[in-house]
């Protein structure tokens, strides 16, 4: 049974999430996954795939998380140089509590992406995300984040931001 309190704490740990990826605020974001971390974005809306078998936009385990960041922090980076202006917003916020005392949480999310590189594009990003988070020291930390984007099977535009 999830507490009105881990509610809360859940919701806010989206929003945090959220907010340091639209700002670009990779060191705090990356302070939010476990070494257990899987961060997977399908090449399938359904995301009903198998990373291992088939095409995926992203799929990194931890090591490529932190590789990731580094990259995006050294400014070489050029896709994201200087790095796009983002807000997102999350909905349908669906928490399971497992019986290991871990949460499974579904959210709808908008993401509007203004690509300032070159053209200065206004792009727009929908999908669903699931985070599966657990306490970790009086904290809640992140351990997979899987990114179900609508239009996941259609030719993406530049995917080097935090989704």
């Amino acid at each position: 049974m999830l507490s009105d309190t881990e509610y809360r704490a859940v919701e806010a740990f989206l929003y945090t999430e959220a907010r340091l990826a639209d700002e670009a605020r990779y060191a705090e974001w990356e302070a939010l996954w476990e070494d257990d971390a899987i961060y997977w974005v399908p090449a399938h809306p359904s995301g009903d795939t198998d990373p291992r078998r088939q095409m995926s936009h992203i799929y990194d385990n931890r090591s490529r998380i932190a590789t990731r960041i580094k990259l995006l922090q050294s400014g070489y980076r050029y896709s994201q140089e200087p790095a796009s202006f983002m807000r997102r917003l999350i909905s349908n916020i669906e928490i399971e509590k497992t019986d290991a005392g871990e949460f499974v949480v579904g959210s709808n999310f908008l993401l509007l992406e203004l690509s300032v590189q070159a053209r200065h594009d206004l792009r727009q990003w929908g999908g669903r995300t699931i985070h599966k988070l657990r306490w970790v020291d009086g904290q809640l930390k992140m351990f997979w984040k899987q990114v179900l984007l609508v239009n996941a099977a259609e030719p993406l535009p530049n995917l080097t931001f935090l989704i």
